[in-house]
């Protein structure tokens, strides 16, 4: 049994904030668009916890499944889920198509920016929890503050990027797109103390919603988990933990909550 704190690692983006919330004060004065939780050094565990604050609209982008990115060199695919903690008025995000779109009408509605007119930019609000499934056509929208778990796999094929002079990948992207209507439905969970957001029947891992009060109880099981705190604060394993932290439990872990806690618990 093992609870590790995962480095904190702060990432500068064109369309990131300098408003981060409280727990992440490293960021003051840098335009930040993620926070990653990667590590501990020397290892690659399957799974990355990131922070993903935005100013701006994100790429629309794809990413390829398991077998398409191991056919290409990689690891494996990515796919991603996200849990919107904060949202301004009218904020959104696009998932899928609003019309299937064959892989011609994709990529040249990506070449001449029609694209943005097609995607199914769906309002959110804090407590929102969609599921990425890798084949995706996707956009994280501006004034948008959430949390997103995905396969530890760097790979990003950008269909459109709103004339930003940065590269696009349309020949890998259309080939692993699905653009089509995002189907499955939408759940909120701001008004629950738990629930089981993904499981292995649908992704490549496990996630789960906890609220705990203070006290001591176990977490985690066999195998590895993550641990990402959204409230509380108290002990793992004679550690001090707090929230806006990730941990990699091992084979288990005591956790001892000083105030009650929300959390996020994933697990392969």
């Amino acid at each position: 049994m093992s609870a590790i704190r995962l480095a904190t690692k702060y990432v500068e983006k064109p369309w990131g904030r300098h408003d981060l919330p409280g727990a992440f004060p490293d960021g003051a004065g840098r335009q930040i668009g993620e926070v990653w939780f990667d590590g501990p050094d020397g290892r690659h565990p399957p799974l990355l916890v990131k922070y993903i604050f935005t100013s701006e609209r994100l790429s629309i982008q794809v990413h390829p499944n398991d077998a398409q990115g191991r056919d290409r060199g990689l690891e494996g695919g990515k796919s991603e889920c996200w849990l919107i903690l904060d949202a301004e008025r009218g904020a959104t995000l696009g998932m899928g198509t609003l019309r299937p779109l064959s892989g011609e009408e994709l990529r040249d509605t990506s070449l001449d920016g029609r694209i943005e007119q097609l995607m199914d930019w769906k309002p959110v609000a804090p407590g929102d929890f969609f599921y990425i499934p890798a084949g995706t056509v996707h956009a994280i929208g501006a004034g948008v503050t959430l949390v997103e778990v995905q396969q530890n796999v760097d790979v990003t094929y950008r269909l459109y990027d709103y004339g930003r002079p940065r590269e696009l990948h349309l020949e890998d992207g259309v080939a692993v797109s699905i653009p089509e209507p995002y189907a499955r439905p939408a759940t909120n969970i701001a008004a629950l103390d738990d629930a089981a957001l993904l499981d292995t029947s649908e992704a490549p891992f496990n996630l789960g919603l906890e609220t705990l009060d203070t006290g001591a109880t176990q977490i985690g099981g066999a195998g590895q988990s993550w641990f990402v705190p959204l409230t509380g604060h108290g002990m793992i394993d004679g550690q001090s933990w707090e929230a806006g932290q990730c941990w990699l439990i091992e084979n288990g872990a005591t956790l001892d909550c000083a105030a009650p806690t929300r959390m996020l618990l994933a697990s392969l």
